[in-house]
């Protein structure tokens, strides 16, 4: 998880301060001679941290804190609002265009993500009513030009190719071609070099001297940490960057190309890249992201995600099997596909507040499990998954052979779902008991 070991040395930071009922000016020094360790073993540019600590400092040792009756969440609330100034203080949005077509050029060096960024970014626009046009301008990697039709093609968007002619004509003739299909974006998918060279910048000037575009969005791997601040500086410099898409951002990644790029370059952060599927790009929110670093959770981007995974029809459905006590395994399995459109478990939990690695230690989040889950639900007949109480030794056996598991881990299903079962007779049970007036109706009261 992204900022992870950030998260957890900021978390046990502010544990002391908490700790402490009144704040000395010594307490605040050392506190922030510690984050500013933490940043900068996170990778955060160290003149960044300065400014940031220096800054934090001013405020943390002021009236405010010092007489405060909580000086620990005084201090917190403070890291937060600079960390949210640091990162933007707002949502930076895409610049479209009032009256034609709006144009995208994505640029970044070899390996960034840029073409699976730019399906990505796709999908999103397509979700919010765009009809975006697919454009490969990479004539020089081997399969670049392949690898945007496949993803266009699993998106149902178009691609807009000219096979290994000139980028520049590739540009300006996809612009033509959006014209007239009636395409109001156009993302166009640049080629990149292993490193920043002439040849590439001239390419990638010519062609926004013939498209014009409205964004030119650097795409950087945050995993490479200050190199991705020094790339994003470098590419700024020659095309006057409007913003930037961070990907690889849920990886095990330090988090300093995050916390230092808008600071040094004054490219706002428009996207972020929270996985490898097509759907894991979200807006980039810095009060959020800042939420997230100091281990606050992150409760609308999650409430926003359940929002457009979760069916209201099959939800209210749902609702009611739970009170008339027949939810089955056919049940389980769909709430467990409309969980994983969510995200990763670890995404998900990472954005409760109060959630910390630590407490699920010994815990395996193995995404595989899952999947197993699945098989072995999917093994079974459609009488199997609605009455389970029928699945006996020649059933299990047949199951767990079905579905290439063993017969140890359908028991444990079965195990489980009894488990839940009862759990949400309990639940129902207590709902009505308060219907009737009784609060804990387990217990007779």
């Amino acid at each position: 998880m992204a900022f992870e070991a950030l998260t957890q040395k900021l978390n046990d930071i502010f544990k002391k301060l908490k700790g402490k009922g009144k704040l000395t000016e010594a307490d605040v020094k050392q506190a922030m001679r510690e984050v500013k360790l933490a940043l900068l073993e996170a990778d955060v540019n160290f003149k960044v941290v300065k400014d940031l600590i220096q800054k934090i400092s001013e405020r943390a040792v002021g009236q405010e804190v010092m007489e405060s009756l909580t000086p620990g969440q005084q201090v917190i609330k403070i890291v937060n609002d600079e960390l949210v100034q640091l990162m933007g203080s707002k949502e930076a949005k895409l610049n479209f265009s009032s009256g034609g077509i709006t144009v995208i050029m994505l640029v970044g060096l070899q390996g960034s993500g840029k073409t699976t960024t730019a399906g990505k970014l796709g999908r999103l626009l397509s979700k919010s009513g765009k009809k975006p046009l697919l454009t490969a301008a990479d004539i020089y990697r081997p399969a670049a030009i392949k690898q945007l039709q496949v993803v266009g093609e699993k998106l149902d968007l178009p691609v807009f190719t000219m096979g290994q002619q000139d980028p520049v004509n590739i540009a300006r003739a996809s612009v033509e071609y959006a014209h007239k299909h009636n395409n109001d974006v156009i993302i166009i998918d640049t080629a990149g070099r292993l490193h920043i060279d002439e040849e590439l910048m001239d390419e990638l000037s010519r062609i926004k001297q013939a498209v014009n575009p409205s964004e030119i969005l650097l795409v950087v791997d945050s995993m490479t940490g200050q190199d991705a601040v020094n790339v994003a500086e470098e590419f700024n410099k020659r095309l006057a960057l409007t913003g930037l898409i961070l990907t690889k951002l849920d990886g095990d990644t330090r988090g300093g190309a995050a916390l230092s790029v808008k600071a040094v370059t004054g490219c706002p952060i428009k996207f972020v890249g929270m996985g490898e599927k097509l759907e894991n790009l979200e807006p980039f929110y810095p009060e959020r992201m800042a939420s997230r670093i100091l281990g606050m959770g992150d409760v609308l981007t999650l409430i926003e995600k359940a929002t457009q995974s979760f069916d209201l029809k099959k939800a209210q459905e749902l609702e009611q099997k739970l009170k008339t006590q027949s939810f089955d395994l056919n049940d389980f399995l769909e709430q467990l596909s409309q969980v994983k459109k969510i995200g990763s478990l670890d995404q998900i939990l990472s954005m409760i507040p109060g959630f910390s690695p630590q407490k699920l230690q010994g815990l395996e989040l193995d995404e595989k499990e899952l999947v197993h889950v699945e098989a072995i639900i999917n093994s079974m007949t459609p009488e199997e998954r609605k009455n389970p109480s029928i699945i006996n030794g020649s059933r299990r056996k047949r199951i767990a052979a079905g579905s290439g598991t063993s017969i140890q881990d359908v028991n444990r299903l079965l195990k489980q779902y009894e488990q839940a079962r009862k759990m949400i007779k309990q639940m129902t049970d207590m709902e009505k008991g308060r219907k009737r007036g009784k609060r804990f109706p387990f217990f007779g009261f």
